[in-house]
């Protein structure tokens, strides 16, 4: 029998967090109103993660894990958890204790009231200034770029219902960002406003590189305003340098007088060298996915699974 709920969490070394994620999300459980499973999509961690999710598993039926076969990364951990989920509502969440476990039954609750997604508002984040100022950021421009109304501060933490999960399930590209992707689907969505706490335990997990990909993913996965961008780009420095060519044959035929010296045409060199190198650059992100695409590889590899009946592989 299928659960009517399904909670999704990808994990790469979480050791630490486990006991007292589990914890809070056991207490949790019992007033989401409905039989819920729990599903650990292990990232390929390198400490004991693994072991202490197999562990979890065997002494509780709701508990299932998937492990990966390498670290995929978050996005595709989440998508491997979605196409194992067998909930009439999926809820996503991360395994580090930023996201509150205690948030779900609002999630619920709003969901049977009609909302096909309900997702968190992040308020009070407890990253530093920087941080925050950059996913602010990123947020505006990707809402300004993309054309798709992406809501604010609002990451993976949410629920969405069946229909939406299948929708999800069913657009194949390849450099995923589900809040985007999520947006996208469109349906009835709403936000609660919900604390952001901080790290349960250890160091944040996301690089800034990784960061910088997952906007790349949002900003160029959603828009191709990049390309018109590096267009006018370039418009704009052929009509400048034409202006400047005109001044300069004028002081050269007029007055008799050079208009700029060395330094100055040097310095124009290196911008127009720059400028090509970033229009260079975007093409290169586009092209770059279409060949991600054109190869169709699997969008991850399951090494190991537990808590998973034949009836429910998909």
């Amino acid at each position: 029998m299928k659960p009517e709920l399904s909670v999704v969490i990808p994990v790469f070394n979480e050791e630490e967090n486990l006991p007292e994620l589990w914890r809070r999300l056991e207490k949790e459980l019992p007033s989401l109103g409905a039989t819920t499973e729990v599903i650990f999509v292990d990232d390929r961690s390198t400490d004991g993660t693994l072991e202490t999710l197999f562990r979890m598993a065997g002494a509780d039926p709701r508990v299932k894990v998937l492990a990966l076969s390498r670290n995929f990364g978050h996005q595709r951990a989440l998508s491997a958890g979605l196409d194992r989920a067998g909930g009439k509502a999926v809820m996503l969440m991360d395994g580090d204790l930023q996201d509150d476990p205690a948030a779900l039954a609002q999630f619920v609750e709003t969901w049977r009231q009609g909302f096909e997604v309900v997702y968190a508002i992040r308020e009070k984040r407890k990253e530093g200034f920087l941080k925050r100022a950059a996913f602010r950021l990123f947020y505006r421009l990707q809402t300004a770029v993309s054309g798709i109304a992406v809501p604010m501060d609002a990451g993976i933490f949410s629920l969405l219902d069946r229909k939406v999960v299948e929708q999800l399930r069913r657009m194949p590209e390849r450099n995923r960002y589900i809040a985007g992707l999520r947006a996208y689907a469109g349906f009835r969505q709403t936000g609660v406003k919900v604390e952001r706490g901080p790290r349960y335990r250890g160091r944040p997990r996301v690089r800034i590189r990784d960061l910088f990909r997952l906007a790349f993913d949002g900003i160029f996965g959603f828009s191709t305003l990049p390309l018109k961008l590096a267009t006018w780009l370039g418009l704009t420095c052929a009509a400048t340098s034409f202006v400047i060519g005109t001044v300069g044959l004028y002081y050269k035929l007029v007055l008799g007088r050079p208009f700029l010296q060395w330094a100055y045409g040097l310095t124009t060199t290196f911008f127009l060298g720059g400028v090509q190198l970033l229009a260079l650059g975007i093409i290169g992100e586009y092209i770059g996915r279409i060949y991600e695409e054109v190869k169709q590889r699997p969008y991850y590899v399951v090494d190991r699974e537990m808590g998973f009946g034949d009836s429910e592989l998909p």
